[in-house]
């Protein structure tokens, strides 16, 4: 054997780090004392090539690796590229070519077979993730080459957690008929903080304020919940990106970011994270034109989509915005092909920039085909339907940006790419949509607080792709101390084929109202849903209701006696008591320009709604009601985007259109609790005192709401102090709102004339109510945890107030 061989004493050896690839650059040179084998020479031809040393492996295939065969010569070149070959098959140990006589003897060393694959030490990555880094896998050819491919790859995933200190060791077993099982031994070592983040070069901003900007944030205690703080590489990068965009955004053109780098310490446990800048000088927007070789599109009509004004600070965004703006009302209003590009001109002597909005016709493209892969349980058609293009269709770049927007908020994949491919000719592409699938199914358990329904847990089953149609599907149930509800749907998004979203809804509600109303409520019913969009801002949905509705458990005389109960409730409660059906239709209109529909920061949102109860049952009235919100962020002036306003308004009216109808105060608008902070739900508006008490005292009251509501609100959301590592926002709110107009079966309140039903009511005045106060949101481990705190800055006499509204739940 060679000098360069090792023997394995034990069954357990470790891995060479190394691979032994210098061995594989020579030729084995055989032994002196052997004197039957002679050195591979040149000249002379090969008659027979003899393999040696293959179990698993044919000799075909052996010879069908090597460039030599039977009748070349023995020439050392290609002698030295057949054993390179071989070698690089990776699925031998040792090769050695020498020559007896015309014969070339291969004598040949298999590597083992991989039998099983294990780790040891690992607690904070999982077994099955570390297997999906890896490409060893069992029953395939082991080598040390692989093993220390994966090596790394094992230790490049704990350097992505930041365990930059994490060591791992292949050691194999040796098994019987050459086989082997892989342990990789794992010291995962602590997580490698980033103790300092420094700035250097910055004079416009403090090191306060840049730090705020990146999401790498310097180790604290309170950031356990937070990866923030450990140091990433990537995060480096895209931290560097964000401060550009920062003093882009700022009127800084001229910004260059120098160097971003991350030094570990000698004792690798932290991280000094260096971003070095050169911010340059500020400038300001000069001038702004429109150059624009469209046909029928004159320059001077392009102006008005122009949002920036001149002298200005420069802003980067800003000004990206504008040209998709401009270039997406082009491309909508007949041309689709329509390029907007913009170029700006210093003038570092007066610090302005002018800007130049160059309008253009882009290539004519089409789209010949459209391919979809990977999609397994979802339909094709599924895919095409949320596609903005079909075949035939003009392809620009926005297409394949809003291809990929479109996918992904489907929800249904977890990776979605959209590619292009050169088509058939040079004015035509293949778009290929490529997705990887995701469960959709969804079973969910829950509990909570909240101030309006008591202590409460909640469970549901839904899919969101039933058998990969689209159609959304689900049953979920609530029970709550104050309130019990369950709840059957099913959503069809693509109803008929075409863009109209229909579902319907199966329900029971019951409400217990008796901490502080005299009455319990129960709805029984269904609920038929349809909806469409005219455009991407303009929809409608419509929805038709039929509902059985009891009001009960109405103490009275009897009660008091019997119970001890102290009071019985107002007439106009008694009047709504028993069973009534409701048959309704309703519709909204709604028009929307917020950036986001989840968590918007900026637009507005405005809702018509209106609905006519008639349509058959007992209870008929006509409904509207109008309200709006409005989002303004003020990223401009204080540089953070968690600082923002927000604005709503909203009002609505009702009145009854037969007066056989059947009046029923469960029906009426009611103010307090989410729509007016810091009064009870349904605690500000119309009161009528319980029937036995004289003068009615706080409590003593019945909430019979009213037929006319408006309110206001306007709120300033801002970050806390450590709020964005734990994940707690703040707001300051003001609130204002009224409700007035009785909307009862019998007026009793002439004292003339009711005789003994006299009851009077109170709060029944369109006086607005204000509350001032102060919230926080936690996303906390728990569930999302909100609490407000308002107090009256003006109320009635009597109103209920709830300065505290508190509620958190968790879904697991």
């Amino acid at each position: 054997m060679s000098g360069k061989r090792l023997v394995l004493l034990a069954s357990v050896c470790m891995l060479p780090v190394c691979s032994g690839q210098a061995e594989a650059q020579k030729t084995r040179r055989p032994s002196h004392h052997h004197a039957a084998e002679q050195r591979p020479g040149t000249g002379q031809a090969i008659e027979a090539i003899d393999v040696k040393g293959n179990t698993r492996i044919e000799t075909s295939t052996v010879l069908s690796y090597m460039v030599v065969q039977p009748g070349d010569r023995f020439n050392q070149d290609d002698l030295d590229r057949s054993l390179k070959t071989l070698y690089a098959t990776g699925l031998f140990k040792d090769v050695t070519l020498r020559r007896s006589g015309s014969t070339l003897v291969v004598d040949l060393v298999e590597n083992p077979i991989v039998n099983r694959i294990a780790f040891e030490g690992n607690h904070a990555v999982k077994d099955e993730d570390l297997r999906k880094e890896i490409s060893m896998r069992p029953r395939a050819v082991f080598s040390s080459q692989a093993a220390a491919a994966d090596r790394q790859k094992l230790l490049d995933l704990y350097a992505s957690k930041a365990r930059f200190g994490a060591t791992v060791t292949p050691q194999i077993i040796k098994l019987s008929h050459n086989r082997v099982d892989v342990i990789f031994k794992i010291n995962e070592a602590r997580q490698t903080l980033i103790n300092k983040v420094v700035f250097v070069g910055n004079k416009a901003f403090s090191e306060a304020r840049l730090a705020s900007v990146i999401s790498s944030k310097e180790t604290e205690w309170y950031r356990f919940f937070s990866s923030s703080d450990e140091y990433n590489p990537e995060r480096v990068k895209y931290d560097a990106e964000l401060l550009r965009r920062f003093y882009l955004h700022n009127g800084y053109v001229d910004f260059h970011m120098i160097n971003a780098t991350g030094e570990l310490s000698p004792d690798r446990k932290n991280f000094i994270i260096t971003f070095t800048v050169d911010e340059g000088p500020r400038y300001r927007i000069g001038k702004m034109d429109v150059r624009s070789s469209l046909r029928h599109v004159e320059a001077k009509d392009l102006k008005q989509y122009i949002d920036l004004f001149p002298h200005q600070w420069y802003d980067g965004t800003a000004i990206q915005n504008n040209v998709t703006g401009m270039q997406e009302r082009l491309q909508a209003t007949g041309h689709p092909f329509a390029m907007v590009r913009s170029e700006i001109a210093r003038n570092p002597e007066k610090r302005i920039v002018d800007l130049l909005f160059d309008v253009n016709e882009g290539p004519h493209v089409y789209v010949e085909r459209i391919d979809i892969n990977g999609n397994t349980v979802t339909k094709d058609k599924v895919i095409r339907r949320a596609l903005p293009m079909a075949e035939g269709d003009p392809y620009t770049p926005f297409d394949r940006k809003y291809s990929k927007a479109a996918l992904q908020d489907l929800g249904y994949f977890s990776t979605v790419s959209v590619d292009q491919t050169q088509g058939s000719a040079p004015d035509k592409v293949n778009v290929s949509a490529n997705v990887v699938e995701k469960p959709t199914g969804e079973f969910s358990l829950g509990g909570g607080y909240s101030t309006d329904v008591g202590i409460l847990g909640n469970g549901s089953v839904k899919q969101h792709n039933l058998l990969g149609t689209g159609m959304d599907a689900g049953i979920s149930g609530t029970v709550a101390y104050y309130q019990k509800q369950v709840d059957l749907s099913l959503t069809d998004p693509y109803f008929l084929n075409r863009n109209i979203v229909a579902g319907i809804d199966i329900f029971g509600i019951e409400n217990n109202y008796q901490t502080y109303q005299s009455y319990k409520e129960g709805r029984y019913g269904a609920t038929l849903r349809m909806g469409y969009s005219y455009n991407n801002y303009l929809s409608q949905s419509w929805s038709y209701s039929l509902i059985d509705r009891r009001v009960g458990n109405i103490f009275s005389q009897s009660d008091i006696e019997s119970y001890g109960y102290a009071y019985v409730p107002s007439y106009y409660v008694q009047d709504s008591a028993g069973w009534s059906l409701l048959s309704q239709l309703s519709t909204t209109l709604t028009y929307d320009r917020r950036d986001n529909r989840m968590r918007p920061r900026k637009g507005y949102v405005l809702n018509l709604s209106g609905d006519f109860a008639g349509l058959g049952g007992d209870v008929k009235y006509l409904r509207a009601k109008f309200d709006g919100q409005y989002y303004l962020p003020l990223d401009s002036v204080t540089g953070n985007h968690d600082w923002g306003l927000q604005f709503k308004g909203g009002a609505g009216y009702m009145g009854d259109w037969s007066k056989s109808s059947n009046v029923s105060i469960i029906d009426n608008f009611y103010l307090g609790g989410e729509n007016l902070r810091g009064f009870l739900q349904g605690g500000a508006g119309p009161r009528s005192g319980h029937i036995n008490a004289s003068t009615p005292q706080p409590g003593q009251e019945d909430l019979i709401g009213g037929r006319f509501i408006y309110t206001a609100s306007a709120q300033l959301n801002f970050p806390l102090p450590m709020g964005e590592d734990v994940g707690i926002s703040g707001r300051y709110f003001v609130d204002a709102g009224s409700l007035a107009g009785l909307r009862v079966k019998h007026l009793y309140t002439n004292a003339a004339t009711d005789g003994s039903r006299y009851t009077p009511v109170t709060g029944d005045t369109l006086t607005p109510r204000v509350t001032t106060g102060l919230g926080i949101s936690w996303k906390s481990p728990f569930g999302l945890v909100n609490i407000d705190a308002a107090v009256p800055i003006r109320k009635s006499r009597n109103d209920r107030l709830y300065p505290i509204r508190f509620g958190f739940g968790q879904q697991f």
